[in-house]
């Protein structure tokens, strides 16, 4: 009997292993805000490349994510987000499979606001630690397993820095050892913290926090990290902290929410309320020019993704493909209004603020639709961005997650 359970165990084991590693092999991974990169991009392949008239399969829906904006982060077989639950913002962890809670671990106070209360940020995995910034300015580094709270700090309070109108909305960016927010404080706008235990490594520049999220660049023979903040886009050095360029013109005087586009050495720098985006170039020694200033691509809290030569994204309200390298349009639609998206397997998939979900071919050729679907929407706007992973679309309106089976059945 002892060695029918022992080689029980060991079947049982091996099957959990064969089930994460196939996960794993269908892009199950999607580790923080805007994917593994923080571009937008799945890069796993097999996935539908028409939609049936009413949509996708529905593998689980799931209620308990609380009021609020947040996306997802996948790793590990969970899916991570954050939400209000009465007078506490919680992050929650999922089983990605079937939708059912895991865990759910209390880490900050309430922000509440006319157009919407909760967070809105995305958590951060990195190994068995979660980081997720609230929109009170709360920061907490969870254990994934178990849900552990391991330390917690309002970066507001800690930094000197005041709420912004909308709530810190910032993903946290994890580099090796350190974790990077716009605390928005004087003399301390931007913080890189040592993510063991929220101790500071440096404080940089006194801009008031955006509403977007920072990402790496490799560029001018420096690591650096670029954030959007409430004035201006700024480029720092990931070592010490030093401003090495700063460009104005992207920004508007409400709300900075796009993440920037990188590839190489030249970034694209966009934001809304009728302003416009700029594509800059990191120039040897790390300073950064101009190539560009267009307001054919105005995004507002959609960053824009760029596949080939092309950027795709909603400028205001209208879906635009736009060459990256000179800012020429190739085509212009309506689609599914305005709203945001992800790409996979040659494909965009799109989710309008008002429920509508809709697939298009990446292609600079014209805009081509493959089909739509509407979730039922609450009394706010669907801004929740949507994500690809694991043969699965995820959305979620306020409290209610969505998984849609896209993959091609054989």
């Amino acid at each position: 009997m002892k060695s029918l359970r022992v080689l029980f165990f060991g079947c049982a084991v091996m099957l959990l292993c064969m089930c994460a590693e196939a996960w794993a092999q269908t892009g199950g991974e999607w580790p923080q805000w805007r994917g593994a990169n923080r571009d937008g991009i799945s890069k796993e392949t097999g996935l539908l490349k028409q939609w049936p008239e009413n949509g996708p399969p529905l593998a689980w829906k799931t209620t308990g994510a609380g009021r609020g904006h947040s996306s997802f982060a996948i790793a590990g077989g969970r899916l991570y987000t954050m939400g209000l639950r009465g007078d506490r913002e919680y992050v929650i962890a999922f089983d990605v499979k079937s939708g059912k809670e895991v865990w759910a671990t209390a880490h900050g106070t309430p922000f509440r606001n006319d157009r919407g209360d909760g967070p809105r940020g995305t958590p951060t995995v990195d190994g068995d630690r979660l980081y997720a910034l609230g929109g009170s300015g709360d920061l907490s580094c969870i254990e994934t397993k178990t849900g552990k709270l391991v330390w917690t700090m309002n970066v507001l309070k800690k930094f000197g820095g005041s709420n912004i109108r909308w709530g810190i909305s910032e993903s946290p960016l994890i580099i090796k050892e350190k974790l990077l927010v716009n605390a928005g404080g004087p003399e301390a706008s931007i913080v890189a913290l040592n993510k063991k235990d929220g101790s500071v490594i440096w404080k940089s520049q006194s801009d008031q926090a955006g509403y977007s999220s920072a990402i790496q660049v490799e560029a001018g023979g420096t690591t650096q990290v670029v954030f959007f903040t409430s004035t201006r886009a700024v480029g720092l050095d990931l070592k010490d902290g030093r401003l090495l360029w700063e460009y104005q013109k992207a920004a508007n005087n409400v709300a900075n929410a796009a993440t920037p586009v990188a590839r190489g050495n030249k970034i694209f720098i966009s934001s809304d309320y009728g302003n416009g985006g700029g594509l800059v170039e990191i120039k040897a020694g790390g300073k950064a020019e101009e190539v560009y200033f267009t307001k054919e691509m105005r995004n507002h809290h959609s960053s824009s993704v760029l596949i080939g030569d092309h950027l795709y994204g909603f400028s205001s309200s209208i879906l635009t493909a736009m060459r990256f390298d000179t800012g020429e349009i190739a085509w212009r639609d309506r689609s599914v209004g305005k709203g945001s998206l992800v790409f996979a397997d040659g494909h965009l998939y799109c989710l309008s603020e008002n429920g509508v979900v809709g697939l298009v071919e990446a292609t600079p050729a014209g805009y081509s639709e493959k089909g739509r679907f509407r979730i039922p929407q609450d009394s706010l706007p669907t801004w929740a961005h949507p994500v690809v992973a694991g043969g699965h679309f995820f959305l979620r309106d306020q409290d209610t997650i969505y998984a849609y089976d896209v993959r091609l059945k054989k």
